[in-house]
């Protein structure tokens, strides 16, 4: 009864034994689910097991080796009656009465490692399942490490091919054979709509866990939430109290668990590499509570989004924004010190107002609009206040904003005393059925929106005004060639996933005829879509209108699947092929913006969460450098 060797070998299995398995039950149970990540046991994590257990008799289920873990848990932590080890060999011996009769009596059970397969193969559907699904009822401890964890969830990847696929192999082909999702096993309470993963950041494991929830999820009702994915470290376990709340054991100081919300990545497609453009995972650690099944998280660890391209996948800040403050042909030593301290002021004070906005959880549609307003109150940009003249030597505004969410969109051109035009533009959109108003109309609705509203005076600024005088001499652009198209932008991305664009400009030194340019024409000037990019241009407008420079960003992005960073510079370079000068901030679903300009400087910025602001004018130089 106290040997080590088997006691038993009948057909389908061996048994081991260490203990008085004929000892009186525990007289009291606590239910509860050990979820061990496959490293070695915790100490603390295994007699919190046994606590649960009463003290009691502990069954072990596997599929390989023998009874070495219940040498472990008899000998070498103790507090146990017995320790009955079952190796499970085929099918059949899971409808043995004597297997069946010890699950019944036990007082925890423990399933230990192995090959998961054998575990769906020998126990799926027979009275062995409905003995693990009863002893959890029953309010009975269960736990299981490595394989013996990977299949409690209510979907598991059943590696039924033989092997165990790696995230280099799930991710390029999530839908593929090799990933199979296996359902109908268990029914544990706690980890319904929940998928378990092991060895989970000592063997990479964030990438197939969001292939399993990627293929888990087809077909799943619209109506019911979204899968959860839940991986846990080597050096980690879970305790699960019978009222769903979990906490962590470790054996290092950085081990934990990995939450992974799988919203994110439903409708996915189901052929070809996985494309996700946000998947929120949350960090469990030794402070943190879980709480099963609904996957919230007290005091997480760290909370973060990833996106997928292509089958890679790469983490996203929480927030981003990117702005910029036009274009001219600008090198270095063309501005003084004092000047060019101004342009990287007023940048930095854009960034820092929509940084304020996303860092609060704001919405990208705020933050783009209070980064706009910040760069239209500063007299050293071409957009409200130090905007340009026109032929008849007024000021005469556009600007445009969208929601990459909604792809709704409003616009406003040539108005004239709205002191942010970007505010008219967003409130064309919150509350017209239109998405473009101009001149008088636009200013009369400017006003009835309750809009500050200012003498016209209020834009005027010598420096432009003095560009214009010499304008009316030659009927030529005099524009400063350092900021030689006046336009500024944002672009950002929030931490919901939305993305956003603005933009706000003067318009053109001595523009004639009411002429309007690309900046609030949407899809020329000003285009946002989730899942592709959000896009803010400045330069010749004409040009940037013919080619629908702002969208055909995002269309490289969703259609030809080109990076961002390449499909901002090929657009700026078509616009460069029909004669078009100038530059573009384009902001993608993975939070990394992309500056494109054809042979010119730009006036532009970044920041993202958890980083300092950058920003950057010529054309060699990156934001940051």
């Amino acid at each position: 009864m106290f040997a080590a060797a088997p006691a038993l070998a009948a057909p389908g299995y061996k048994r081991y034994v260490l203990g008085d398995v004929d000892a009186s039950a525990a007289t009291t149970h606590e239910g509860g689910l050990l979820l061990m990540g496959g490293g070695d046991r915790n100490n603390d994590a295994m007699k919190w097991f046994f606590g649960h257990a009463g003290g009691g008799h502990i069954v072990i289920l596997r599929a390989s080796l023998g009874g070495q873990i219940g040498e472990e848990f008899y000998k070498q932590i103790g507090g146990i009656r017995s320790a009955e080890t079952f190796v499970f060999t085929d099918r059949k011996a899971a409808y043995d009465p004597k297997i069946i009769a010890a699950l019944r009596r036990a007082d925890g059970i423990f399933i230990a490692g192995g090959d998961q397969s054998r575990y769906v193969r020998y126990w799926r559907g027979t009275p062995v399942a409905e003995a693990l699904d009863a002893h959890v009822a029953s309010g009975k401890p269960l736990g299981g490490t490595s394989a013996g964890l990977a299949m409690l969830g209510e979907k598991l990847y059943g590696a039924m091919d033989g092997g165990s696929i790696t995230s280099a192999e799930a991710l390029p082909d999530p839908h593929g054979s090799a990933n199979t999702i296996e359902s109908d096993f268990l029914h544990l309470a706690a980890l319904k709509g929940v998928i378990t993963d092991t060895h989970f950041k000592e063997r990479d494991r964030l990438g197939r866990l969001f292939a399993f929830l990627a293929k888990a999820q087809v077909g799943r009702a619209p109506d019911d939430p979204a899968l959860l994915g839940l991986g846990v470290d080597e050096s980690a376990a879970i305790a699960v109290e019978a009222d769903g709340s979990g906490r962590i054991y470790a054996t290092a100081p950085d081990g934990g668990a990995w939450l992974v919300n799988g919203d994110g990545l439903r409708g996915t497609a189901t052929s070809g590499p996985l494309q996700a453009h946000r998947v929120r995972v949350t960090g469990i650690g030794a402070g943190s509570v879980v709480h099963l099944p609904s996957g919230k998280v007290d005091a997480p660890t760290f909370v973060r989004n990833y996106a997928v391209t292509g089958g890679s996948l790469v983490q996203v800040p929480l927030w981003s924004l990117a702005i910029h403050g036009g274009a001219g042909v600008i090198e270095r030593g063309d501005l003084t010190p004092d000047k060019e301290k101004a342009y990287r002021a007023g940048l930095d004070a854009a960034l820092r107002a929509g940084a304020a906005v996303l860092d609060k959880g704001g919405a990208s549609l705020d933050a783009v609009e209070a980064a706009v307003r910040v760069l239209e109150d500063d007299p050293m940009f071409n957009a409200g206040r130090g905007a340009v003249f026109t032929a008849e030597g007024r000021n005469e505004l556009d600007s445009a904003i969208m929601d990459g969410a909604t792809l709704k969109a409003g616009a406003v051109a040539g108005i004239t005393r709205t002191r942010h035009p970007v505010d008219a533009a967003r409130a064309v959109m919150d509350h017209s059925p239109h998405v473009m108003l101009m001149g008088a109309g636009a200013d009369a609705f400017s006003k009835d929106q309750g809009l500050e509203q200012v003498d016209p005076s209020w834009f005027r600024t010598e420096a432009r005004w003095q560009q214009f005088l010499t304008w009316k001499k030659t009927h030529q652009a005099a524009l400063d060639r350092t900021h030689l198209f006046g336009t500024v932008g944002a672009v950002a991305l929030d931490a919901d996933g939305n993305l956003a664009a603005a933009t706000s400009t003067g318009g053109m030194n001595g523009k004639r005829w009411g002429r309007v340019g690309d900046s609030p024409i949407i899809g020329a000037g000003t285009y946002a879509k989730n899942g592709q990019c959000a896009v803010s241009a400045t330069g010749s407008g004409e040009y940037f209108i013919r080619e629908s420079a702002a969208r055909q960003v995002c269309d490289r992005v969703g259609y030809l699947k080109q990076p961002l960073a390449e499909a901002a510079q090929a657009t700026i370079m078509a616009v460069g092929a029909i004669g078009g000068d100038g530059g573009l901030i384009a902001m993608g679903s993975d939070g990394a913006p992309a500056f494109a300009i054809n042979d010119l400087g730009m006036y532009r910025g970044r920041i993202a969460a958890g980083g300092t602001a950058a920003t950057a004018i010529y054309a060699d130089e990156r934001p940051g450098d």
